[in-house]
């Protein structure tokens, strides 16, 4: 070896995500900060937004009277049923798409056919089917978890690395132990970031239903908010589906570190 040979530092760190903790909430701070400021100044008009102080004593009056967890409740419940019955169906069956070629054959124009229709248009179908109780509530949720969560399945079942199948039928793995043992696992990944998506446009789909028939929930909460031009309870509410999409989100991000820790 030459003597002005060196060692060259590994210089693809950038790549490697590393967390920042506290990053977010700065942002979050500082962006109330502008706000507040802004309204307090006059700079934002309050009929158009209220003051981030404003909406605070809102959710402390919310959470004191004990009518925050009165319409929080009934929307958890309502997500996580919905969501549970049209993730689980839509995992099996975009797992079932991405092994066995008549399945896909026969069930993707469907898929295509079905994702892109906005599952809100659904509703009033689905109020005459299951009713103006949480039966039409569940079934949109679902249905509206269930595309997404298909689509993002197969893909990634399509992107599990072809030469470690080819691997394991060299070694002599049968059938059932490739897909135990490099399909699903390879496929895990792309399966769980499809579920922030999925989960998200459930939360979007828990407020439209929300708005129709129930007399709680956060999006009749917002809705009635909305109907009295109550500012300040509109964001109170708005803030609290924040929330709840953050918590999803820490929530399958934590899912992620537990069912991916073979990668590091």
């Amino acid at each position: 070896m030459s003597d002005d040979a060196r060692n060259v530092p590994y210089r693809g760190g950038g790549f490697s995500p590393v967390a920042k903790r506290g990053a977010g909430f700065v942002v979050f701070l500082v962006l109330l900060a502008l706000a507040e400021w802004g309204t307090r100044s006059g700079w934002i008009n309050n009929l158009t937004l209220p003051r981030p102080s404003d909406v605070g004593a809102t959710l402390v009056e919310l959470w004191q009277s004990g009518l925050m967890w009165t319409h929080i409740a009934p929307s958890l419940t309502r997500l996580v049923v919905g969501s549970v019955m049209g993730i689980s169906a839509g995992i099996s069956v975009g797992v079932m798409i991405g092994l066995f070629s008549y399945v896909r054959a026969g069930l993707i124009p469907l898929v295509a056919a079905i994702f892109p229709i906005p599952k809100i248009a659904l509703l009033p179908l689905f109020v005459i089917w299951f009713g103006i109780d949480e039966g039409s509530k569940y079934a949109l949720i679902a249905l509206g978890t269930f595309t997404p969560t298909i689509v993002a399945t197969y893909g990634a079942v399509d992107n599990v690395d072809r030469t470690l199948v080819r691997m394991g039928q060299s070694f002599g793995l049968s059938w059932s132990s490739i897909v135990r043992k490099i399909i699903l696992p390879g496929a895990l990944p792309g399966i769980l970031s499809g579920l922030r998506v999925s989960v998200a446009i459930g939360i979007i789909l828990l407020v439209a239903a929300e708005m129709l028939g129930a007399e709680y929930g956060i999006g009749a909460y917002i809705l009635q908010a909305g109907s009295l031009y109550d500012l300040e309870r509109l964001f109170a509410g708005v803030l609290i589906l924040s929330v709840l999409g953050v918590v999803t989100s820490w929530a399958i991000g934590q899912l992620e570190k537990r069912l991916l820790n073979w990668r590091n």
